[in-house]
Parts: C-alpha cells; structure tokens; sequence
C-alpha cells in the first residue's frame, strides 16, 4: 500500500496576514479561498508540487464540538506558536531564511547546524505556527 500525503492543516487568526506569509513570503501558490458563515480555509501549495498542500483554517468551526475554554487554550497555544506547525525543506536554507527576513517573518531561529545532523531554522507565521525549514542534503 502507497501512500502520500495530500494536504496538512494549520489554523489561522488572520486569513489576510496568512495569506500574505504563505504566497508573498514563501512564494506558495493559492490554490483555493474558500469562505462560508464569515470563516476562510485558504490552501496553499509549494510551486510545482500540486499533490501537497497545507490548508489554512479557522481554529474552530462551529458545531465541531470544540468548547469556548477549548478555543481559548488553542488560542493561547497558537499565540506561544505551541499549538501546530509544519517542516519544510529546501536546498537553499540562507536564502530562503533571507527573503523570510526581508519579508518580515518572525524568526524563532537563524539557520543552525542541529546536533541531529540537519542544518535548519524556523519562523512563526502569522497565527504563530511554527515553521522549521531544513536543509536538503545532496
């Protein structure tokens, strides 16, 4: 049995300021904006690869069983950046990490030689996810 994986989700409090990370940043494509009842999931998607996407959600949707002291612990986890994240990966981590400097991304760590063996960094985006991109080894 293959299997891939298709798409992962990150919650988001800002679907503009979402937006605006995963396209003008890190140059992801948009490949659906989708609103219903004043909520917005927005799937984005590395450039070239259309079988792999992260779909940015609202935290809560309504009638998901989710309690208001529920919603308040995820919020307070996504400020802290403890709540979700995701790793990426390139095969040019100083220039990645500089254009997520000149756009402004949150560092939460400058590139670094991992006693793990990856050289990586890692940004928030705007909900405060974490995001560790590493670099690919050739």
């Amino acid at each position: 049995m293959e299997f891939t994986i298709h798409s992962s989700f990150l919650p988001h409090n800002d679907p503009d300021a979402s937006l605006a990370f995963y396209r003008d940043i890190l140059g992801f494509e948009v490949r659906g904006d989708v609103g219903y009842g004043g909520m917005r999931w927005i799937t984005v998607g590395p450039a070239g690869q259309p079988d792999t996407s992260i779909v940015l959600e609202p935290p809560a949707v309504e009638g998901s069983g989710i309690t208001d002291d529920e919603l308040r612990t995820i919020t307070e986890m996504m400020a802290k950046g403890t709540y979700a994240g995701v790793n990426l990966a390139t095969a040019d981590l100083d220039g990645a990490f500089e254009r997520l400097q000149a756009g402004g991304a949150e560092i939460a760590q400058e590139p670094t030689d991992q006693p793990y063996g990856v050289r990586d960094c890692a940004v928030r985006d705007p909900a405060g996810n974490l995001i560790r991109i590493q670099e690919q080894q050739r």
